[in-house]
């Protein structure tokens, strides 16, 4: 069944096939089977096939076989991969997933990205990040937390760490965890500073 494009990038034919490059190209040191990454995307397998061999004759994914399996990667010799993956980052990537998972949280005021992946997000080079660190201000209650956490981790494929702090602990900054997060790169997701916000 075909899902409607993401109102922000009418390029992209479908929603799963911009969670499928992010799946894919957010990760350009593994390969993934079809039906590992249709069961991530909670996607048909067969829709997930016709899409990835799409991508394939564009150049940007490639394919082989192992045994019975047929194994995704990025293509990242294409001229296309920089500039798509940065593009599927800002619009499919943790961010995006975070605040979908954890905005409707209540007592989840503020929603932060911090460790590897904000520093991804503002241009710092490094190795794809293993896990998605999170931190959540306020005071939600811990088990919608985890589940969205446990969500999150099914739509990224990686471990999701959610750290909570009070509001007060956060804005007075004594702890030693919350001067280091805030004085290292961070990204709003939720809250009041969202909406492009890095710190």
């Amino acid at each position: 069944m075909r899902t409607e494009a993401p109102t922000l990038l009418p390029i992209f034919r479908s929603a799963l096939q911009g969670k499928l490059l992010a799946a894919v190209l957010l990760e350009p040191e593994r390969t993934q089977s079809l039906t590992d990454l249709a069961r991530r995307l909670a996607a048909d397998v067969a829709t997930v096939q016709r899409e990835v061999s799409r991508l394939e004759r564009a150049g940007i994914l490639r394919t082989h076989r192992s045994g019975n399996m047929r194994l995704v990667g990025a293509e990242t010799t294409s001229p296309a991969y920089g500039p798509l993956a940065e593009l599927v980052l800002r619009v499919f990537g943790p961010v995006q997933v975070a605040a979908d998972e954890f905005s409707s949280i209540e007592g989840a005021g503020d929603v932060y990205l911090f460790g590897s992946w904000a520093a991804r997000y503002q241009g710092i080079e490094g190795p794809p990040p293993r896990d998605v660190d999170v931190l959540v201000v306020g005071s939600p209650n811990r088990d919608e937390v985890c589940d969205a956490a446990l969500r999150a981790e099914r739509r990224l494929g990686r471990e999701v760490n959610v750290t909570i702090r009070s509001k007060e602990a956060w804005e007075a900054a004594r702890e030693g965890f919350v001067r280091q997060v805030r004085s290292a790169p961070i990204v709003a997701v939720t809250g009041q500073d969202s909406g492009g916000r890095e710190g």
